[in-house]
């Protein structure tokens, strides 16, 4: 321990003094110029590093001829090649595109509501009915027309046909029959809007308005139903436009939903052509199965994209990545050489982190042996004990 202060006391010292002249650190920091301020630190560091090479190579040697200098106990594992997924972690809030408030299309008194809330229903299926007016009686009246000009116009073309009456009298009735069938095919269509059906599958969220409530179309306030389907959920999120090209159409995702702490996977449906030049970011569109109805519109989502996968990565815990005073990573490798283990420093170049594990690009290779416990407390080229 003494030896230690000692070392770090010399060490201090040149820092704080430096190597190329006598001015102080403080001196220089002081004249407030950039370039003396510059020079004063590169000297500072070329100094560091020949102390820093000088005190390895003193461990060394004293570790070679102290007998009772104390080995450090080190564990290693072997890095191998794995496939490697990063995920890029979004927040976003669940959708669907079947969610619609229903409206009246006819003013009248609103006679029946055939649902419940909560009900699940078909396309197509009457939730409602309003009171139409006399509407249907006008219908029939104008029905028995149609089949009455449709029987003279029949009848009129087979006199016709047989060149018994007039050519003018045969259009006539043709057009009559024309006009009368179209007449009852408009008053269908409005008759029809008394009638609410429900547009698309779905579970209905609310009713808005009891039976004897008059409605009319158009305006807030007039709705009648909400109707939602949840089987077709999507969550819409920003992904910063660094990732375009990784962060595409088809590619893999989760989805975790905090509330429900739950997780589900999907995929990424579709990705937007539009960067927001507000915060740097286009969209993408995350498919997400409902199957038990519990995930609902608005509900909050972590969302984990898939946009880089490396089939035969190097994978090291951060825990064992140090730095040296260039800003430098680097990792220890032991390696054995006559039957002596040796702490070997290597410089590395790191790329992706997912939890706890760094990809490795540069530095190591298959097959070493990583320093783990212990990587902290041993120094480069010094003797080392494996204890696995």
């Amino acid at each position: 321990m003494k030896k230690s202060y000692s070392l770090l006391a010399v060490v201090l010292f040149l820092v704080s003094c430096g190597s190329s002249d006598n001015t102080t650190v403080s001196e220089v920091i002081a004249s407030q110029n950039i370039e003396r301020i510059r020079t004063k630190k590169a000297s500072v560091t070329e100094n560091l590093n020949i102390l820093e090479a000088d005190l390895n190579a003193l461990e060394v040697a004293i570790a070679s001829l102290d007998t009772n200098e104390n080995i450090p106990l080190v564990t290693t594992f072997e890095v191998q090649p794995q496939l490697f997924n990063h995920y890029l972690d979004l927040q976003g809030n669940v959708k669907t595109r079947e969610n619609v408030l229903l409206y009246p299309e006819m003013a009248g008194t609103l006679m029946q509501v055939l649902i419940k809330k909560g009900d699940a229903v078909k396309k197509g299926q009457l939730l409602a009915v309003i009171d139409n007016g006399g509407i249907s009686n006008q219908l029939s009246q104008l029905k028995t027309q149609a089949t009455l000009a449709k029987t003279t116009y029949e009848r009129q073309a087979v006199l016709w046909a047989q060149k018994i009456g007039s050519e003018i009298q045969f259009l006539q009735a043709k057009a009559q029959a024309e006009a009368q069938k179209n007449a009852v095919q408009q008053l269908e269509k409005v008759l029809a809007k008394a009638r609410i059906l429900a547009p698309f599958s779905g579970i209905i969220d609310q009713i808005l308005k009891d039976p004897g409530t008059v409605v009319a179309p158009g305006g807030s306030g007039s709705e009648i139903f909400r109707l939602i389907n949840l089987n077709h959920m999507y969550i819409d999120v920003d992904v910063p436009e660094g990732y375009l090209g990784a962060v595409t159409k088809g590619r893999k995702a989760g989805v975790y939903f905090p509330v429900l702490q739950d997780s589900v996977g999907a995929i990424v449906r579709e990705t937007g052509n539009y960067i927001n030049p507000n915060n740097r970011s286009f969209t993408a569109e995350i498919a997400v199965e409902n199957p038990k109805g519990l995930i609902k519109p608005n509900l909050n989502a972590r969302v984990h994209i898939n946009d880089y996968t490396s089939e035969a990565a190097l994978l090291i815990p951060q825990s064992v990545i140090s730095e040296n005073a260039d800003g430098e990573q680097y990792a220890y490798v032991a390696e054995l050489t006559a039957g002596t283990a040796i702490a070997k420093r290597h410089i590395i170049t790191t790329g992706k982190t997912q939890g706890d594990f760094v990809e490795i690009l540069s530095g190591l290779k298959a097959g070493d042996l990583i320093i783990k416990e212990g990587a902290r407390s041993v120094k480069d080229a010094q003797s080392i004990k494996i204890l696995n």
